[in-house]
Formats: C-alpha cells, structure tokens, sequence
C-alpha cells in the first residue's frame, strides 16, 4: 500500500484496502517496506484511490498491481477515517472473497496467509484496528429467543441454527432467573463451539470468565451506566445503541462491535421509529466500530446493511426461523 502525504490542509487522503479471504479462510497480508510510512508493520493490500476513480475500480487496479490478481467478488467492509498526526487517512475497506490469479507480492513485500484468530500476533499501523476486528467477525449475528422452560426445545433449535452457519450469538433471555440462566449458558457454551461459533452472554461479567464464554453483550442502557470495558481485552464486547450517543459510548468502552437499531419496524418494538437505511449509514459512517444492522431484518437484507457500512445484520426471528 503506496500512502503519500496529503498537503497540509487537505481532506484525508482516500485509501483503498483488502480483506483477502482464501478459499480455507486465512486471509492474506503484506508487510510494508521499511522506508515507508509506518514502514515494516503488516497491512491489508491496498493503496491511494485516484481522483475521479471509483473505490471498486481503484480496489481491482491495486490488488493488480500489488499482488498480481483480478477482483472477482467483494463487497463493502468497513470505512475508517484516521488521524496520524502528520496525515489523515480515509481507508474504504473491501471484503475480497472470489480472485484470479495466485498472490505474489510483485513490489517485493513479504506476504503471509494468517488466520483470522492469529492476525493480532502481526503488529499493524493504529488506523487498521477497527479493520482487524471486522476481518475476524462473521456477517451474521444471532440473538437467540426467549428460551421458554424446557432447553430440551431450544438447544435442538440452537444447533439447526449454528449448522446453517451462524458463528455469532446472543444468549439473550431475560425472562429467566439467574441461576436458571447459568445453566442454560452452562450448556449452549459447548454446543456454540463445537460448530466453531463464539458466544456473548448477556450477564454479569464473572458469568463470562467462569463458563468459557467468548464475551459479554451489554443493553444501552448498561452501556450507559457502564465505566470503563467490563472485560480484558481478549474477550469480545458488544453493546446495543439507537443514537451516536451511544456509539460513540461503545467506542470510549473500546467495544468490539456495535448493534444499531432499529433498522425497520420490528414486532418486538412497536413503538419505535424505524431509522431507515441512509440514517444508519450516517451514523455508522463516522464510527471507528464494526456495526450490525439491527431491526426487522433477514438475510434477505445482508447486500443493503452492507452498501450503507454495515458489518452484517443482527436478528432474532430473521436468523433463528429458517426461510
């Protein structure tokens, strides 16, 4: 990724940049040259967008020129505008799922195929966090349903969902009483990882620690009251907003993803007033989180929560009902 510095007083330079996806799952980086800025610290291939040139059009010519391939598939990411101080960066982020041709770094950069989970052994520039926290999480988030009385009927439930390939969930289920929740978690944990997902409680964070959970999900209004990151930073941490308030709540919490809602009309909350999709994107723009499209949504929906900068979309019914 080739970044000269803007002229003092310019707006951030426009950056493209690729999550390179291989057919295994590892994705694919490179390692600047030391005499660039920021220089011998890993990256996600890209480079300068061109005046009057499109993200997708300058994405498919730097990924030429770097590495040799043609763009066949990508979608929308994740943008993240950034301040170095001596330069500001504007890094539209793609998800690169389908190329032709074999990657090779023909500027002579090293490359390296890294597991999602082992990225944060690479040392990466400050403006790549928010992009390695949405490398590593899925497009689909689930909150699971009221459980009701009998786990005999929802832990079947559960894993018809995680063998449709959902690898992100909620244990959302606030009708029950704490210990009963306990031992529900005490037996979704297991079954969520052996199909390779991870799991957010939606408890206290000791519940998280002592049962293997993955992370902790917090209401707005426990985001609120929350004063600093309930949980080391090797946990996941997601949180629930309805304003840029409260993102910008997630954000000082150092959260990993963010829930914005609602989308559209939902029966769960009649009341609301939906956001619509360019209020979202106005939203989502500025914040430096992966955000999930809450509200109304299926995965009917996933190509427009992804063109108006969202991670995925979030669901309760649209992911745990099959179509």
């Amino acid at each position: 990724m080739r970044i000269t510095a803007p002229e003092p007083g310019r707006a951030p330079l426009p950056v493209v940049a690729a999550v390179i996806v291989g057919p295994d799952g590892r994705i694919l980086i490179s390692r600047r040259h030391d005499h660039l800025h920021q220089g011998g610290l890993w990256e996600f291939p890209g480079g300068k967008q061109e005046a009057g040139e499109t993200a997708r059009a300058a994405l498919q010519r730097e990924l030429h020129e770097e590495l040799g391939i043609e763009v066949e598939r990508a979608r929308p990411l994740i943008r993240v505008l950034h301040d170095y101080g001596d330069r500001s960066v504007q890094l539209d982020v793609w998800r690169v799922e389908g190329f032709a041709g074999t990657p090779h770094g023909r500027e002579g950069q090293p490359l390296a195929w890294v597991a999602p989970g082992e990225l944060d052994a690479y040392a990466f520039p400050a403006a790549n966090a928010p992009i390695l926290r949405a490398a590593r999480l899925p497009d689909r988030y689930l909150i699971t349903p009221a459980p009701g009385p009998d786990p005999a009927a929802f832990l079947p439930q559960l894993e018809a969902a995680l063998a449709r390939g959902i690898r992100l969930l909620q244990l959302r289920a606030k009708g029950l009483a704490a210990g009963a929740y306990a031992e529900l978690a005490a037996q979704v944990v297991p079954l969520a990882h052996r199909h390779g997902a991870r799991v957010l409680l939606n408890g206290p964070p000791e519940l998280v620690t002592e049962l293997g959970a993955d992370g902790l999900h917090l209401s707005s209004a426990a985001l609120r009251a929350c004063p600093a990151r309930p949980l080391p930073a090797d946990y996941w941490l997601s949180a629930s907003c309805h304003d840029a308030a409260e993102l910008a709540r997630a954000v000082a919490l150092d959260a990993d993803c963010a829930l914005l809602s609602p989308v559209q009309a939902t029966a769960s909350h009649p009341g609301a007033e939906p956001l619509g999709w360019e209020i979202f994107q106005a939203l989502t723009d500025p914040c430096p989180l992966p955000v999930y499209a809450l509200g109304g949504l299926g995965e009917a929906d996933l190509e427009s929560a992804w063109q108006h900068g969202a991670q995925g979309i979030a669901a309760i019914r649209g992911l745990w009902e099959p179509d």
